[in-house]
């Protein structure tokens, strides 16, 4: 069995999943992926993902909620924020539990997938 890397994408927006998992899978990633903080913390204690791409604004839970629960659950799981906005409150909140962000509008795929292969030490 090959050692992929697992990444977990959590995510509202389907079709923006759908893009950006294909291109990690087509880059040799293993890819899992959740439509609500809910979906995305129980995914990390059943897939225990390499990385997390976890968007801020989302149902149920948000990413920064999210964060903070695995990191007070001790999980050392690096994340990189997916964001809309340039909304700086957000950010530096984000900030709290993850140093790196992508504002979704101002990246494109490809430079999401060279950020996850960066924080892996790819």
């Amino acid at each position: 069995m090959e050692n992929k890397k697992k990444i977990l994408i959590v995510d509202d927006t389907k079709s923006y999943l759908l893009v950006v998992s294909q291109k990690l899978e087509e880059e040799g990633f293993s890819v899992v992926t959740a439509e609500n903080g809910q979906e995305g913390l129980d995914a990390v204690e059943k897939e225990k993902p390499d990385l997390i791409l976890l968007d801020i604004e989302m149902p149920i839970m948000n990413g920064i909620e999210v964060s903070k629960k695995l990191k007070e659950s001790g999980s050392d799981t690096p994340i990189v924020f997916l964001t809309n906005m340039g909304d700086l409150k957000h950010i530096s909140e984000a900030m709290e539990t993850s140093t790196d962000y992508i504002v979704k509008s101002d990246s494109s795929v490809e430079s999401i997938v060279d950020m996850v292969k960066k924080r892996l030490g790819m």
